[in-house]
């Protein structure tokens, strides 16, 4: 499985933590953030994720910046998006089980480098239960028409 990964200069050190915690359990990484610690924008950085899940580059994406709000907004612009900002593992699990959530996003400046890797495992291990959620994500898409 691809997972796109963006984020600004505030997640810099986070995004590659996470890259390599991705790459160690098998997953492959598009890297689509910044390097670097030079200023950036995240809504780009958001948008990225977000164009690369929905345009088939990746299955998932995960957007990192200082406190994951602003990127996860940046994310719920591309259409088809369904990006969640969490900051512990119960909300992520359920953003995939009953919202079919596609991008996880996170503060850097927020969670530590553990708690990172236990909102991930709780994302990508989760499933969408379709039923009666279904109709209720069906609904969230129709908002974008």
């Amino acid at each position: 499985m691809t997972i796109a990964l963006g984020n600004d200069h505030a997640a810099v050190e986070m995004k590659f933590f996470v890259k390599k915690y991705l790459e160690e359990k098998g997953y492959e990484v598009l890297n689509l953030g910044t390097d670097t610690l030079d200023s950036v924008d995240y809504p780009d950085f958001g948008a990225a994720v977000g164009r690369a899940v929905t345009g088939g580059e990746a299955e998932l994406g995960i957007a990192i910046c200082g406190s994951g709000v602003g990127i996860s907004i940046a994310a719920n612009k591309v259409k088809g998006v369904r990006a969640v900002c969490c900051s512990e593992p119960y909300s992520a699990r359920m953003s995939r089980e009953h919202n079919n959530a596609n991008v996880l996003c996170f503060g850097a400046r927020v969670i530590g480098q553990e708690m990172a890797k236990m909102i991930i495992d709780e994302f990508l291990a989760a499933k969408f239960q379709g039923g009666r959620h279904e109709k209720r994500v069906n609904k969230i898409l129709a908002l974008e028409e």
